[in-house]
């Protein structure tokens, strides 16, 4: 369990206005998640816009939460995917990761669990629409995953990643990310009815790291070529590069 004795969070209790204490209370009821350093919570929603309005209450913002959030949710994603997806290689559970704990996936998830509520901005940021900012919101969600991870360890912090995270993952949510082949017939069966044909064309290196050259054909038209640790991840990479090489034709009105 994560010792939360060394924390030095400035927000106190009586420090914030009660009725926003009592909305913190909710969010804990909400998430059915009860922070013992309630300070952590707090500073995990505080904004550096509210600190610097409130100078004489000493508070802090969230921006090493932040920090620490980004790093805790990496490593749990990291673990989910490493157990669940044994059969692809590092490059693919590298892009699905990317796809996961990127700046758009943590605004949806921030959304979704109303975090936007409970940011503490300073005024003018308030009036110039930061409370829906998408930086902001994204940055909310890791803080949030920084301090519960110092109040309660990953003990708290995977519970929480297996309500909000790991469902969307299971279903197939970043999918698009990886899944260029099935990007890449669609894109032909709207033009097109052949099929596409998936060749490996060489094999490189020792047999314990070998890589894999495949093309990707339609009828006689060589689309796009890949290079992948796997046949599977080569033939991904063969439809991006045929889905990037379609795109830039039919930009210049090739096609």
């Amino acid at each position: 369990m994560t010792n939360t004795n060394n924390y030095k969070g400035k927000h106190a209790n009586a420090s914030l206005p009660a009725a926003v204490r009592i909305k913190f209370d909710e969010l804990q009821k909400e998430l059915n998640i009860t922070f013992k350093n309630i300070s952590l919570l707090y500073n995990a929603f505080t904004h550096s816009s509210y600190v610097n309005e409130h100078r004489r209450k000493n508070f802090t913002d969230n921006e090493r939460l932040e920090f620490l959030g980004d790093a805790v949710l990496e490593l749990g994603v990291s673990r989910f995917l490493y157990s669940t997806e044994p059969d692809m290689s590092e490059g693919e559970l590298t892009k699905l990761r990317a796809a996961i704990v990127c700046e758009p996936s943590l605004v949806k998830f921030s959304n979704e669990l109303g975090f936007g509520r409970f940011i503490l901005l300073g005024k003018g940021e308030e009036q110039t629409g930061g409370r829906m900012r998408p930086a902001l919101l994204a940055d909310v969600f890791e803080a949030f995953i920084g301090a519960l991870y110092i109040d309660q360890g990953m003990e708290a912090v995977i519970p929480f990643l297996e309500q909000v995270v790991f469902p969307k993952i299971s279903i197939g949510a970043f999918s698009h990310v990886m899944d260029y082949k099935s990007r890449l017939q669609e894109i032909i069966q709207q033009t097109n009815s052949g099929q596409l044909q998936y060749e490996i064309i060489e094999e490189k290196g020792p047999a314990h790291a070998k890589n894999f050259v495949t093309v990707v054909k339609l009828g006689d038209e060589q689309l796009g070529t890949g290079l992948g640790k796997s046949k599977k991840e080569a033939e991904q990479e063969a439809a991006r590069h045929a889905i990037q090489d379609l795109s830039s034709r039919q930009a210049e009105g090739e096609i």
